[in-house]
């Protein structure tokens, strides 16, 4: 695919301050534009809260850096004896990769308590968060397509994409594989579909970050099968990936806390 998009020369006023070529990649615009548009609902959903764009900015500000830092830790703990054994890995904090369950756990303790300081009902505002995940998400999947990381395995059926750019993440290159980053896009817009349908619905505050989380536990489990990036770490023998134990994890603790807030009286804005 494509996970340079452009790469030009840096003006002549920059030179000396940053490298002499600034490339364009993929996967970075792609975040990128996936936060311009959970920043641009956030902030239309969130007035009734008595919050400005300022202070929203405030929160993605703080929310961006937990969930790098997150990501980034998780990726080093998949493999955490290779970077024992070369310590210089870890200060590569650009390259190598993510892993979205280490931002995820670290976003939500930071957005719980940016609302307890602000005096701000917690559970009524997630609601309107748990539409930020699958947007962010999604982008970020289109961006992985076009590097051509968090691939699949090999494929032998009409759904195989060939990745054969020299520059992508993909491995092997030149080889049908499952297109699962689409699938993982796919699994976000049928979570967005279903959030936007149960929002009216809805019995208690809460509940859509609840099933956001869940859905995608159980929707981010089933990809796993077809994953072909071994490097991504794995623990019972190689039967379940990290990723599907976390979620796992996650899917347990979203059920109690599902069986608990429902008794609870609602919050008020």
């Amino acid at each position: 695919m494509y996970p340079k998009l452009f790469t030009f020369k840096t003006p002549e006023f920059l030179q000396g301050i940053l490298p002499n070529s600034i490339t364009l990649y993929s996967y970075g615009l792609m975040i990128a534009i996936g936060i311009m548009v959970a920043y641009w609902f956030v902030t239309r959903r969130t007035k009734a809260f008595g919050v400005n764009k300022d202070q929203i900015s405030t929160l993605f500000i703080w929310s961006i850096f937990a969930g790098f830092v997150g990501g980034k830790l998780f990726f080093f703990f998949e493999d955490f004896s290779r970077y024992l054994n070369d310590p210089s890995l870890f200060l590569n904090i650009t390259g190598g990769g993510f892993v979205f369950y280490g931002s995820v756990l670290f976003v939500v303790p930071v957005i719980v308590f940016w609302l307890k300081k602000k005096g701000i009902p917690i559970r009524p505002f997630i609601d309107i968060v748990a539409f930020v995940g699958p947007i962010v998400q999604a982008f970020g999947r289109v961006g992985c397509f076009l590097a051509g990381c968090c691939h699949g395995k090999a494929c032998n059926n009409f759904l195989g994409v060939t990745f054969t750019h020299p520059d992508s993440l993909a491995n092997p290159k030149n080889v049908a594989l499952y297109p699962t980053q689409l699938f993982d896009i796919a699994i976000n817009l049928i979570i967005l579909i279903v959030l936007f349908w149960f929002e009216k619905r809805q019995q208690f505050k809460g509940q859509l970050m609840l099933l956001y989380l869940m859905m995608y536990a159980v929707g981010r489990s089933i990809n796993e099968v077809f994953r072909g990036d071994e490097e991504r770490g794995f623990l019972f023998g190689g039967n379940v990936s990290h990723s599907q134990f976390i979620a796992l994890c996650i899917f347990v603790f979203c059920t109690v806390i599902w069986l608990r807030w429902r008794k609870l009286p609602a919050e008020k804005i």
